[in-house]
C-alpha cells in the first residue's frame, strides 16, 4: 500500500479551499489523514470557527472507520443505530455523524487517506473535498464507474448538489 504524501496532502486541501473561494463558501478548515487515521495536514481558512479542526478530523475519521464517505455513514447511523453506537465506543478515534468526509483512493482504487472539510452546509463542504481530491490528482469514490465501485465496494448516495441554489 502506498501512503498518502505530505505534499499529497497539502495541495488536496489548497485545491478543496480553492473550489470553495470559487462557490463563494463560508470559511472552510481541512483536514487530511492517512489510511491510519494519523494528520498528515489541517489547515483553516482565515474566518473559520473553533473546534473545526476536532470536526473535521472527525468527519474524515467516520470515512476511514467505514470506507464510505461520512454522509454515507451518517445515513448507516439512521438505519441501525445501535451499530454506529457500539463503533463510536470501539473506535481509536472520533467519529463525527455528519457529512464533509471523502476517502481518498489512488488510481487503482486503494484507499491512502480521507479528508475531512467543515464549515459550510454539508452539501458544499463535500462539493469541496472531492473537488480538492480530483485537484491533487487523485481519486474520490465518485470518480469510478458503476461497475469498479462495485468491485472496490464503494457505497454511494444520490449526486450531491449545492443546496444554496
Amino acid at each position: 500500500m502506498r501512503g498518502i504524501s505530505m505534499d499529497q496532502s497539502l495541495s488536496i486541501i489548497l485545491k478543496t479551499f480553492e473550489k470553495a473561494d470559487e462557490m463563494n463558501a463560508h470559511a472552510l478548515a481541512a483536514i487530511v489523514l492517512d489510511a491510519g487515521g494519523r494528520v498528515k495536514a489541517f489547515l483553516k481558512q482565515d474566518g473559520a470557527s473553533l473546534m473545526r479542526f476536532e470536526i473535521a478530523r472527525g468527519k474524515a475519521f467516520a470515512a476511514l472507520a467505514l470506507h464510505r464517505s461520512s454522509r454515507m455513514v451518517l445515513q448507516k447511523s439512521r438505519e441501525k443505530p445501535p451499530f454506529m453506537d457500539t463503533m463510536r465506543e470501539i473506535a481509536d478515534g472520533p467519529i463525527f455523524l455528519e457529512a464533509g468526509g471523502q476517502i481518498i483512493r489512488d488510481e487503482h482504487g486503494e484507499v491512502i487517506g480521507a479528508i475531512g472539510v467543515t464549515g459550510d452546509v454539508n452539501e458544499v463542504d463535500d462539493i469541496c473535498a472531492i473537488a480538492g481530491i480530483r485537484g491533487a490528482g487523485l481519486m474520490s469514490d465518485e470518480c469510478f464507474d458503476e461497475k469498479r465501485q462495485k468491485e472496490l465496494n464503494i457505497k454511494n448516495g444520490p449526486p450531491i448538489v449545492d443546496p444554496r441554489k
